[in-house]
């Protein structure tokens, strides 16, 4: 059983009532799952504030419990502690409780507004092949090693986070990858983690109805590098103005990887087709079956944290060239009557701007490009706008359509993305709820050469609609439906 005052050893704490000297079976930030002799760690979330649930905990047997501000009436053989800051105390909590398991790591956090999870998810592969024991933490999943978790957040609670990297050390892991969004910084969840490097991949328009500027939004990522040791590495992309920024303050070793300014790291395009790309990396050339300007970024990343963290340029290279596309990341494939399925997870203005720089990249000029499109509800309105314009302006046709509504209406979601439409292009789209249905058009207006870009979802099996989530998955469904107008022609 662990000793309170060892799970509390570096939580800053204002006040304590009661005694630190006792022992404690298991943390716990959710009321409703208290066990006898636990502490209850009491969270002001954005939905409900844990405060309110005091009593509760304490009458489920809670030993003890942390909180911001101690209440009036305190209960007997109870201990209070008291701080600044409960996300705080709780990662830092969950890290102790779990013997400190990411200083036994070679720990990577990746952050940026897009390909995180391809980063992390292409650096467990890469040093899979190397014949290396890997972890990784992601938005699609939790590997230890070769066993799989389910995750549903981009950077899981402290609990999660540390319960999982303790698999990982009985696992013999050496080296782990993890996402780290802005979300999972602001609310502290990586507080006491040990990292030996962090990555910077980009940063465009996303997650204001959270952070509410783009300013406090940035600021929030930078807090990664700030909080490096000077034994860490602070790699940032050079080409995204606000590369340098992220590092601006770290103590760690500054690194830069670049495709159109000077970097540490640089890399240039040879050749790009469907089915992959040609890159030179340094003075040596890989083919990668990964596309677009935006996964040669994600490429020269993982080029170098790899030679960061002690590969040979020539192993690095012959496992980039076995790489294999990350679900729902421009995942592809052609239909018998040769029409072109792509579904992406692009649900920002950037992501489907590149998404749909490279399709046009690579066609011809003859095919269509079909896009289907939706927004997310309870989520950053200002995008709406500008995604709609996106699609229509650089697709022959744009469906605009349902994402995960959430507890928003389908059709509000649709009319403001509708708002950003140029008046040239308001023939180009069709707007449709049903987002099977919507796929189900654009695979009926395909033509044999046309591309069908399905954006916003990508890995995700399921659809998010007042509350509830159904099946869903945008890849298997455009298949299917593919597969019927083949069967009917």
């Amino acid at each position: 059983m662990k000793q309170l005052k060892d799970l509390l050893f570096g939580v800053s704490i204002k006040a304590v009532s009661g005694s630190t000297a006792i022992g404690v079976r298991e943390l716990c930030f959710d009321s409703r799952r208290i066990e006898s002799g636990d502490v209850f760690v009491a969270i002001n979330g954005t939905a409900v504030d844990g405060h309110k649930f005091l009593d509760k905990a304490i009458g489920m047997g809670a030993r003890a419990v942390i909180c911001e501000q101690i209440p009036q009436t305190l209960m007997d053989d109870v201990t209070y502690v008291e701080v600044p800051d409960s996300q705080q105390a709780l990662a830092i909590m969950a890290s102790n409780f779990y013997g400190n398991p990411s200083k036994n790591l070679r720990l990577v956090g990746v952050t940026g507004t897009n390909g995180k999870t391809t980063v992390t998810s292409l650096l467990y592969q890469l040093f899979k092949i190397a014949g290396y024991k890997v972890g990784l933490i992601s938005t699609i999943r939790i590997l230890v090693d070769d066993v799989e978790y389910e995750t549903r957040l981009t950077t899981p609670d402290a609990l999660t986070i540390n319960g999982h990297m303790a698999l990982m050390n009985e696992a013999g892991v050496e080296f782990c990858f993890m996402e780290v969004s802005s979300h999972g910084i602001a609310q502290r969840r990586t507080e006491g983690l040990h990292f030996e490097g962090a990555v910077f991949t980009n940063l465009s328009h996303d997650h204001l109805d959270y952070h509410k500027t783009f300013a406090a939004y940035r600021d929030t990522k930078k807090k990664l590098f700030d909080g490096l040791s000077k034994q860490a590495f602070a790699l940032t992309n050079a080409d995204d103005k606000n590369g340098l920024v992220m590092i601006q303050n770290t103590r760690a070793q500054k690194l830069t990887y670049a495709l159109k300014t000077y970097g540490d790291f640089r890399a240039q395009i040879l050749e790009q087709q469907l089915d992959g790309q040609l890159l030179k990396i340094g003075e040596h050339e890989v083919w990668t079956k990964l596309i677009g300007a935006f996964n040669a970024y994600n490429i020269l990343a993982i080029y170098a944290t790899a030679s960061l963290l002690g590969l040979e340029p020539m192993e690095i290279l012959q496992g980039i060239s076995q790489l294999q596309n990350v679900d729902g990341r421009f995942q592809h494939f052609v239909s018998k009557n040769k029409v072109t399925a792509i579904v992406d997870y692009a649900h920002t203005p950037d992501a489907i701007k590149n998404v749909l720089t490279t399709i046009n990249t690579l066609r011809t000029g003859n095919e269509n490009v079909i896009t289907v499109v939706g927004c997310g509800g309870d989520r950053d309105k200002s995008k709406r706008p500008v995604m709609g314009h996106i699609a229509s302006q650089m697709s022959d046709t744009a469906i605009l359509t349902s994402d995960n509504p959430r507890s928003e209406d389908p059709g509000t979601i649709i009319r403001e993305m509708e708002a950003g439409v140029e008046a040239q292009n308001s023939r180009k789209i069709i707007s449709i709820e049903d987002r099977r249905q919507a796929i189900r058009t654009a695979c009926k207006l395909a033509a044999p050469g046309d591309i069908i870009l399905i954006a916003g979802k990508g890995h995700e099996t399921y659809q998010e609609i007042k509350g509830v989530r159904r099946d869903f998955d945008d890849y298997q469904i455009a298949r299917e439906e593919l597969e019927k107008q083949e069967a009917n022609a």
